[in-house]
């Protein structure tokens, strides 16, 4: 028994807004996301594996705001983050505020294998890539012509609020054959961002947490309500402590939580028996799922 889920983030445009041409890219990037999980999985692979080859596609097409496609700043680079965890001894690795790692979800996987610390930044983070290895890319590499009109249009705007669109995640959750569970999340951050800020994505418990006695979790949405309320750890402790399915945790999460704190978005998350349960609580999140001797299934907008 395995399975995966992916996403690439919440927050769409209104239904019926999306091209059609459009759309199909959406789905096109999060098949090949599970098609690559699924082929570590099929062959006894880790989900920790999995996790990785499906975020490292997402990061590298455009259409997601993660690694090539990442939003601008505010002084039009960009400034990316992710983290990493698995749900067998609880290992985890993440890093923020990187601007020159072509796939960030790799590096966070060497912090938590190669290091003995949780969480890197900044050039420090950068530093330890290259003592690692990593070829390092221009910031350039990460910009596409659709995210600086993006940043345009926000700076014209001023300091209304954002819509999701303008913030955006991607992140994988799978349960390999070996009844471990793993999660991963990667971003560009928001739209228009200053002083470094850093998002829920790449702090364990907020944006992401596997833990193989209850669920693996990656969440999208405004990360500092995530934050607060370190959603994904809330998921997988009300489970472990009180008791609650998977769907309920998810439910009472995303519809209870975060909506009392006026939080929008959503999550993925797998238990350890491969139940699966994707929600979110706005219009709209780029999502997809797969379940061993199944098909892949991709969505976009909630159900009516």
């Amino acid at each position: 028994m395995y399975g995966i889920a992916v996403h690439g983030g919440a927050g769409t445009p209104p239904r019926g807004q999306i091209e059609p041409a459009r759309e199909r890219r959406y789905h096109e990037g999060m098949l090949a996301a599970l098609d690559a999980a699924r082929e570590v999985l099929e062959r006894g692979g880790s989900s920790l594996d999995a996790v990785v080859r499906a975020v490292v596609v997402l990061e590298d097409d455009p259409m997601f705001n993660a690694g090539r496609g990442a939003v601008c700043t505010r002084e039009g680079h960009h400034e990316l983050d992710a983290s990493i965890m698995e749900g067998a001894a609880l290992r985890a690795g993440a890093v923020c505020g990187l601007r020159h790692v072509k796939n960030p979800i790799e590096l966070a996987r060497a912090v938590m294998e190669r290091s003995p610390f949780v969480m890197l930044g900044g050039a420090g983070a950068e530093e330890f890539a290259l003592a690692e290895g990593f070829a390092l890319v221009p910031n350039e590499y990460f910009r596409t012509e659709e995210r600086w009109q993006q940043l345009q249009r926000v700076l014209t705007a001023g300091d209304a609020p954002l819509p999701l669109a303008h913030v955006g995640t991607v992140g994988a959750v799978a349960l390999d054959v070996h009844g471990h569970l793993a999660a991963a999340t990667s971003t560009g951050g928001m739209t228009a961002k200053r002083y470094g800020r850093i998002g829920d994505s790449p702090v364990i418990g907020a944006g992401t947490y596997a833990d193989d006695r209850a669920c693996a979790v990656s969440a999208t949405g405004h990360g500092e309500i995530f934050l607060r309320n370190a959603v994904a750890h809330d998921l997988c402790a009300r489970m472990r402590y009180g008791g609650a399915s998977l769907d309920q945790a998810v439910h009472d999460v995303v519809h209870g939580e975060l909506v009392a704190r006026g939080g929008e978005g959503g999550v993925i998350a797998i238990d350890r028996h491969g139940r699966i349960a994707i929600d979110c609580n706005v219009e709209g999140m780029f999502r997809g799922s797969l379940t061993a001797g199944g098909e892949p299934r991709t969505a976009i907008f909630r159900e009516p």
